[in-house]
């Protein structure tokens, strides 16, 4: 398993280094101009002055050069130097925004914990739903719970966030009065601070909305592969003969066929880490996240380019990262599965 980690690992990074190769180009071509948003009483030769300042005039392989040197060591080594003083990287090297004019993972490290809060909740309350609905599914099929769960699964995985955002306002905050139990704000306050119970109630009602959105599709997705693994599994063999040699339902449903049929479900949740922060671009729009997925938004419609390339390759990166610890966890769940 060792010698199969550190291979990957090993291909990982020719690999991210063409995504990154294949998102510089393709932003590169997009149309945009850093200073669109600038006052039009600026002359043009300082708008050209500013392009030049900016780097525009280097050639396309210098610029995509030094953004990627800025990625994988100035960053890096910037926020190394903080948690350590041992060296003192200049500021400069730093990669930044042409909208903000601040560091680019500044600004992602200020919104990050917004989105963890939001995606990670979701994500974790969407698996903690979809595994039991998928068993219970998969071991009463053809029951009323099954056909329930079907077909709620199918509306949930085929409405789209944008859709079921603005359903969710019109529902829990158009509709319901301010003081009922049910209403719930429909703009996210990232200012709230938690620093009593009161305001704890608050961080969880307006985190209630967003949630529901992204942890429906989760729960859609995992629920359907967990019942469609489950079904494969109960009629195997070795699930008939442990029922021939005594054991409890219980113990054969648990601990053989649900650790078999986890196999193929956990590419699915791991590969639906990185797919839920690309849906929370558009839950953050709706319910006005301060997240990164937001921070996205704006910067494409500001045509801010480093911040563009850096978020999109911070997708690669957790979609590469996310389908190798897919594959380690095959030789935890499965013995039989061997790399070496």
């Amino acid at each position: 398993m060792l010698t199969y980690t550190i291979r990957r690992l090993a291909t990982a990074i020719p690999t991210l280094i063409l995504i990154s190769l294949i998102i510089f180009l393709l932003l590169d071509m997009a149309p945009g101009d850093p200073t669109a948003q600038l006052p039009l009483t600026i002359p043009p030769e300082v708008r050209e002055q500013i392009r030049q300042s900016l780097g525009l005039g280097e050639p396309v392989h210098i610029r995509y050069w030094l953004w990627l040197k800025q990625m994988i060591w100035s960053e890096p080594m910037f926020y190394l130097s903080q948690s350590t003083g041992w060296f003192d990287p200049p500021e400069a090297a730093r990669l930044i925004s042409w909208q903000t004019r601040a560091p680019v993972m500044d600004t992602i490290f200020e919104r990050l914990p917004q989105t963890l809060k939001v995606v990670g909740l979701a994500y974790v309350v969407g698996v903690l739903i979809a595994l039991p609905i998928g068993i219970i599914s998969a071991y009463r099929q053809y029951s009323v719970f099954d056909q329930v769960g079907t077909f709620v699964s199918m509306i949930g995985f085929s409405i789209p966030p944008f859709f079921s955002g603005v359903l969710m306002i019109i529902l829990f905050t158009v509709m319901m009065p301010n003081d009922s139990f049910f209403w719930f704000p429909s703009i996210y306050d990232t200012t709230l601070v938690v620093d009593s119970w009161e305001n704890f109630g608050k961080q969880v009602r307006q985190m209630v909305l967003p949630v529901m959105v992204l942890a429906l599709q989760t729960t859609a997705q995992i629920s359907r592969f967990m019942r469609a693994s489950m079904l494969d599994n109960l009629n195997q063999d070795y699930v008939r003969t442990a029922r021939a040699k005594g054991m409890g339902e219980s113990i054969v449903v648990l601990r053989h066929v649900l650790r078999n049929s986890m196999i193929p479900v956990i590419t699915v949740i791991a590969l639906g880490i990185p797919a839920i922060f690309g849906g929370a671009i558009i839950t953050e729009q709706i319910f006005k996240v301060n997240g990164i997925g937001q921070f996205l938004i704006v910067s494409i419609q500001a045509s801010d380019v480093p911040s563009v390339q850096t978020l999109t390759f911070i997708f690669a990166v957790l979609i590469v990262m996310f389908n190798l610890i897919a594959d380690i966890l095959y030789g935890i769940l499965d013995p039989r599965i061997r790399y070496d």
